[in-house]
């Protein structure tokens, strides 16, 4: 099925998809929900794990059902789109509503009988929401212009102990993307289990670098106030440390774990981005610019809208600064064959991810 949208319907699509994107609020929700059924049933430990099933259960049933949008704006809806206070403040109410779900979330864990199934369960719904929700929206608000988004993408990153990624991501990342020099960029064969770890250490290396080469090219410390790592890396142990304060070693342990699971899943959507995809090396000792075919994509319209659109790739990688409500769609470039939430699945088994995404690689 497919949802496409052409362009003498275009004023009506974009419309519907503006009230579309409030879908980003399903997530934060489930944890909730998930705890109050746990609840009415008498299952806490059985309910713990509601977020995770409908994540990775539910939403690729729907992506299945609802089918993809191929549609783009025109350059004249583009332009409109872009100043729109509505796309810009979405984004940013993920901040409170993160910050919100994350605290209540630790409350819970120590309030609620839990067995050890349950915590686990409760803890990854918390990373989901840190995760999908707070890193997505981060990643929209760091690429941005204007001062408050970028301050905002940074304290979300800072719910998920990864500062880093503010650093790496908009001036390491975007620059060696799809070559070796990138640990985010998985190269053909690499499984992801032994992706994960290199990016991950690739990640919070390189913001270091790049934030001292900035620094003493300004002719200031590195291992100062004026470093963004240094700073937000204090932010999120000032909110380990209030977890702990407030709910004990539990509440500390939770907000650690839900970290973990939220920069886990990050990067395994990395792995997923890139994957087996190369830019060439030119005979004048420089690597082809970044073009739409560097990147997967995937069109299924009800996770684009839950993920600000995350899925269309290659448009925000040709045009990092353009905020999601006008990103385009490129026919013409390597596509998932499903959304990203069975593409988890499917990478956390490596043989079975080889042969569906190497049969769409075709030959090295």
């Amino acid at each position: 099925m497919h949802v496409a949208l052409p362009a003498a319907t275009g004023l009506r699509a974009l419309r519907l998809k503006r009230w579309g994107y409030l879908c980003f609020l399903l997530i934060p929700a489930l944890p909730p929900t998930g705890w109050w059924l746990g609840a009415l049933t008498g299952l806490p430990d059985l309910f713990a794990w509601w977020t995770p099933f409908v994540s990775f259960g539910l939403v690729p049933l729907a992506d299945a059902l609802i089918g993809t949008d191929l549609s783009s704006p025109d350059e004249a809806q583009a332009q409109v789109l872009e100043r729109d206070p509505w796309y810009r403040a979405l984004p940013l109410l993920a901040l409170p509503v993160c910050a919100a779900v994350l605290a209540w979330g630790l409350w819970a864990l120590v309030h609620t009988p839990l067995g050890w199934a349950g915590r686990i369960g409760h803890v990854a719904s918390l990373g989901v929401v840190t995760g999908a929700l707070g890193i997505t929206a981060a990643h929209e608000l760091i690429h941005k212009a204007e001062r408050l988004d970028r301050l905002a993408g940074g304290w979300l990153l800072g719910l998920a102990c990864y500062g880093s990624f503010k650093i790496e991501h908009v001036r390491g990342h975007h620059v060696n993307v799809a070559t070796p020099m990138d640990t985010s960029s998985a190269a053909r064969g690499q499984s992801l289990y032994h992706f994960l770890p290199r990016a991950i250490a690739g990640n919070v290396r390189a913001a270091w670098r790049l934030e001292a080469q900035r620094l003493r090219r300004e002719g200031k410390a590195p291992l100062s106030r004026h470093n963004e790592v240094v700073r937000l890396s204090l932010l999120s142990a000032a909110l380990a440390g209030l977890a702990g304060l407030a709910l004990g070693v539990a509440g500390l342990a939770g907000f650690l774990a839900q970290a973990a699971v939220a920069i886990t899943l990050l990067e395994i959507i990395n792995y997923i981005e890139h994957y087996g995809l190369r830019r060439q090396f030119l005979p004048d000792g420089r690597w082809e610019r970044t073009a739409p075919r560097h990147s997967w994509n995937a069109p299924h319209l009800f996770t684009n809208l839950l993920l600000f659109q995350l899925q269309r790739h290659s448009d925000h990688h040709a045009h990092a600064r353009r905020r999601y409500s006008a990103l385009r769609h490129h026919a013409d470039v390597p596509t998932l064959p499903a959304g990203y939430a069975a593409m988890v699945l499917l990478a956390l088994v490596p043989p079975l991810w080889f042969r569906v995404m190497h049969r769409r690689l075709g030959r090295p």
